[in-house]
Formats: C-alpha cells, sequence, structure tokens
C-alpha cells in the first residue's frame, strides 16, 4: 500500500505558515537541516494485496518447545495496528500538541490533522453533508452518548440478539426488547409488530437499533430492509457497525440509517477512539456529554452557553492520537477494499468449510448456515469445555481465539442452550479472522479442532479461578515491561 495516500488524505502541513514571522537567528541554531519541519509520512515502497499489521510474524512459545508463528483468530475482539497507521501515529506524535486551544506551530499542525481525521471519517462512512462526525473513547462510549441525546419519550427498540454495548444504554422504562430472530424474516416481522404497537401509543419519537454484523456468529443483518420498515413508522436507525467497518463498506446515505457508531480498535487502529456519526438535531439539542472546556462557547459568572456541532460532545483535551489513527486506518481500507474482502472472504471460507467437515463440532447461526457473513465463526467441541478448549488452542499450537459469552449472553443462550438437554454447553468458542491470518493460520486452528474433537488435550490441565492452565508448563510467559 502506498502511505503517501494516507498522507495525503490524513496529513496537511498548516496552509499559511509562509505567512508566520520568521525566527531570529539564535545560538542554538534550532532550525538546522537536523531539525526538518513537520511532513506526513512516505511510503519507502508500494505493494499489491491487503495491508500488513505490525504483528506480523510474532513468535509464540508453545508446551511442545516449539515456537511458532502466532496464528491471531480474535479478530473481532481487537485488531492489531496497520503498519500504515503505526508510520501516521508516529508522524503525529513528533508535532503532537493541543488541539483549538494554542496558536504556537505544532498546536496548528495538530488541530489541523484532527479536523482531516474528522473529515476522512466522514467520507469513510458516506455520511451526509450534515452529519455530525464525534469522536468518542469506542462504540460502547459512542452509544452511550446516543442514548444520553435522545429526546424526551423517546422509545427505543432493540434485538435482544445484540451486542451488551448497543444493548443496555438506553433508558429502561422505554425500551422495547425484541427476541432473537429465528430468519431474516422473522427479524422484520417482529420489528414491524412492536413498532405497529407502539405507535399508537408512544408519544415521542422513536429508534432502532440493529448491529451490521453479528459480534457472535459474523452474519450480516439486513439492515436495509430494517430502515425501510422504520422508516414507515418514523423511526430513526443507529447502526452498530463495529463488527461491519473492518470488513465491509459503510455508506450512512446510501442505507438510510441515522446514525452509526464503530471502534478503531477492531479497524487496526487500537489507540483508544471510536466514532459517532450521524445526524447533528438531537446531538445539537441536548446536553453536552461531558462538561468543560471545548464543549463551552461561553463561561460567565451567572451562565453557560455550549457549542454545537462536534465541540459540544468532545469537551476536554481529545483524544487526537486515536483520532489520526482511525483516519489512517480508514484511508488504508478506501485504497485496498478489494483486497481486504477477497482476503477475508478465502480465509471464512475455508475456516467454515472446515469447521462443518469435524466430527464433534457444531457451529451456530441466527439466519441460517448458508447466510452471508463477514469471516467470525462460533463453534463448541462435544464433551470439552468451550474456555479448555480455548486454554489448549493457544498453549499448545500458539493460536487465540476468545471462549465465553461474548458480551451477547442473551443472544449466546437462545443458540446454545437446549431446554432438553441437561448437557448442552453455556458457552462457545469464537475464532474471528483478519489482516493478522494466513492460510496456514486456518490450517493450523482447523487441525488443532479435529484433534481435541478426537483426541483431547495432548498435555494435562487444570480449572483456577481465572481458568485452565497445564498442569506443567515449561514457557516462558514473561516479559519486560515495555516502558
Amino acid at each position: 500500500m502506498s502511505i503517501s495516500t494516507i498522507s495525503r488524505q490524513v496529513h496537511h502541513p498548516v496552509k499559511d505558515v509562509s505567512t508566520l514571522p520568521k525566527p531570529r537567528p539564535t545560538g542554538l541554531s534550532i532550525l538546522k537541516r537536523d531539525h526538518p519541519r513537520a511532513t506526513p509520512p512516505q511510503a519507502s515502497t508500494a505493494f499489491e494485496g491487503p495491508p500488513r499489521t505490525v504483528s506480523a510474524d510474532l513468535g509464540v512459545p508453545t508446551l511442545h518447545r516449539t515456537v511458532v508463528d502466532y496464528a491471531n483468530f480474535d479478530h473481532a475482539a481487537s485488531t492489531p495496528a496497520l503498519e500504515s497507521v503505526k508510520i501516521a501515529v508516529d508522524a503525529a506524535l513528533r508535532t503532537y500538541s493541543s488541539v483549538h486551544r494554542g496558536n504556537g506551530y505544532a498546536s496548528r499542525i495538530t488541530s489541523e490533522w484532527y479536523e482531516d481525521a474528522r473529515a476522512q471519517v466522514h467520507g469513510f462512512v458516506g455520511a451526509r453533508e450534515e452529519d455530525l462526525v464525534v469522536f468518542t473513547r469506542n462504540s460502547t462510549d459512542s452509544l452511550n452518548l446516543l442514548a444520553r441525546c435522545l429526546p424526551r419519550q423517546t422509545t427505543t427498540f432493540v434485538f435482544e440478539s445484540e451486542h451488551h454495548a448497543a444493548l443496555l444504554p438506553w433508558n429502561p422504562a422505554r425500551t422495547v426488547r425484541i427476541p432473537v430472530p429465528g430468519s431474516e424474516q422473522d427479524a422484520l416481522i417482529l420489528l414491524e409488530d412492536a413498532l405497529r404497537d407502539a405507535a399508537g401509543t408512544a408519544p415521542g419519537p422513536l429508534l432502532v437499533v440493529v448491529t451490521g454484523a453479528s459480534n457472535v456468529t459474523g452474519e450480516l443483518w439486513p439492515v436495509e430492509s430494517i430502515v425501510s420498515t422504520a422508516s414507515r413508522y418514523g423511526a430513526r436507525v443507529v447502526l452498530d457497525a463495529a463488527q461491519l467497518a473492518p470488513h465491509r463498506k459503510i455508506d450512512i446515505e446510501a442505507l438510510g440509517v441515522d446514525y452509526v457508531a464503530f471502534s478503531g480498535h477492531k479497524l487496526y487502529a487500537p489507540f483508544g477512539a471510536g466514532v459517532l456519526a450521524g445526524r447533528a438535531d438531537w446531538l445539537n439539542e441536548a446536553a453536552p456529554y461531558l462538561l468543560g472546556g471545548g464543549a463551552t462557547a461561553s463561561v460567565t459568572s451567572g451562565s453557560t452557553r455550549w457549542n454545537d456541532g462536534a465541540a459540544r460532545h468532545e469537551a476536554g483535551s481529545p483524544n487526537v492520537i486515536g483520532a489520526i489513527a482511525i483516519a489512517a486506518a480508514c484511508a488504508s481500507f478506501e485504497t485496498h477494499r478489494d483486497a481486504i474482502e477477497a482476503h477475508e472472504a478465502a480465509l471464512a471460507e475455508q475456516l467454515s468449510t472446515g469447521l462443518a467437515a469435524v466430527d464433534g463440532v457444531t457451529t451456530y447461526s441466527i439466519f441460517g448456515p448458508g447466510h452471508e457473513r463477514v469471516g467470525v465463526s462460533t463453534f463448541t467441541i462435544k464433551g470439552l469445555d468451550s474456555s479448555l478448549v480455548s486454554a489448549v488452542l493457544s498453549a499448545e499450537y500458539g493460536i487465540g481465539v476468545r471462549d465465553g459469552k461474548f458480551c451477547a449472553h442473551l443472544l449466546v443462550d437462545a443458540l446454545l442452550l437446549d431446554p432438553h438437554d441437561d448437557d448442552s454447553p453455556g458457552a462457545a468458542v469464537r475464532a474471528s479472522v483478519g489482516l493478522a491470518n494466513n492460510a496456514e493460520h486456518v490450517s493450523r486452528l482447523l487441525g488443532a479442532i479435529a484433534t481435541l474433537a478426537s483426541d483431547g488435550p495432548a498435555f494435562r490441565y487444570r480449572h483456577t479461578p481465572t481458568g485452565w492452565v497445564p498442569v506443567e508448563d515449561p514457557r516462558d510467559l514473561t516479559l519486560p515491561r515495555p516502558w
């Protein structure tokens, strides 16, 4: 990937530096050639295929006293940084300063790059011209911000299949929980029934919450059909795109959604930032999410007047580095979209086909096994505790997966629990592919699962308050702190 492409979209030198007074010569010679001006990161070479992550070629020890290439199948939780994101962050750190609060050279550059990052994200999500882009901490923070901004007496409709970040922020007294659907059509019927029931009794606005892709099964939700259903009742729609943004193009205007939320740490920009983008009216009419500097237009001894726009909800010193990281990731995705989707589609097909062929393995789906999905597969192995499976894959094979209920307890319970089977599992294993994976990783995972299903672990394990651990572990798992 050409990093210069990113720099053109994310990093723009201050346009009017030439008008600044030149510094007087001093004995310090602070403008020597070894102190170059801030410049965007430059690419050394271009490359084909999907962009690389900084975690490539990470070796991890196993109980077999070998070191293997780490197979990271936990992309749905958090992703490593793209190399291009690291380059952008390194460049931004050199001139990092306060934003919107200073006229110094570094402050002006930082302020401009921060707002350029906002513009980059605005285009990445296909926002309408008048839509706002607010930088937050993550998707959870974004949805809690929106919940705080809802007009009084807003009724919210949310499927019980949602991630807790999308399920829980809303006023319980004015939230309609919709059961986990059994099919796409079932989801639309359940939503229609709920909206119809509320239409005659709900006195205020209506808001429908929907995920773009399930964090448990990876299945794509019928967002356009849900928007169409919601619009018949005058309801707005917020799209939780935390799992969608790293895998598919988002277009707010084309989809017809009103708001979208996503996280940088799932988009290969793990620097503590997220995004809420969408219609300005509810955001401008609500009290600021945080009270403090930056959100204020003026403060007197008797009153406070708040800013409109994104600044209204970004009080305090914002996470500039996180915003620039997200923008750099967005630029990389726009440049390499086809290569990224092709890479993930091949790995996802290899994974899902391989899991289906292993005796004793059960995979799970909301809408049916043939439904389109991103590269997420959730499974159980008959007779093995899911947390033990996760521990064995790590210790014996150098594979990282997630086990549990994935912050979507209601959905996992609906998928796994069988009232007629006392031995039905209460938790599952999730493998999620991404840019840090290759075909060898998937082959290794499938081979390990097949061995576990037929023979069990190769070593002995004991259960502790923090999970399963090998009874004897020759690995040195200590590393010096990075600070």
